[in-house]
């Protein structure tokens, strides 16, 4: 898909009726945010350019991942920098938690280098 606003609405839409399928909607909150999260990353590292996203029940657990061109490794923010800044000055610094948010709602999650370039962003859920 397009790397747009437009994606991570169209990837719920389709992860909400696969989870139904495979008897898994009670976790479509946290893969819903889980989805959001990482394909906006991805939106945000390579805009206007293709994405991709991939789900898939292997096991007991729900694959969730997203692949984008761009070569640079994911960087969560330390949770021991947390603090809100909500002045004028500092009101588009506040963003950047995605990640974390990922790291507390999946089993496992990490990235993973692809051979034919850029990288999977991948979270593991269990149903």
């Amino acid at each position: 898909m397009l790397a747009s606003a437009a994606a991570a609405g169209l990837a719920r839409t389709l992860m909400n009726a696969r989870l139904s399928s495979w008897g898994c909607a009670h976790i479509s909150d946290d893969a819903a945010l889980i989805a959001s999260e990482l394909i906006n990353n991805a939106i945000n590292e390579t805009p206007g350019r293709e994405i991709r996203y991939r789900m898939s029940l292997e096991g007991d657990e729900v694959l969730m991942a997203v692949w984008d061109s761009s070569e640079r490794t994911p960087c969560p923010r330390e949770p021991a920098h947390v603090a809100l800044d909500l002045s004028p000055e500092a009101w588009d610094d506040n963003g950047g938690w995605g990640l974390s948010i990922v790291t507390a709602l999946a089993v496992s999650s990490g990235y993973t280098t692809d051979p034919s370039g850029g990288k999977w962003v991948w979270a593991r859920l269990k149903p």
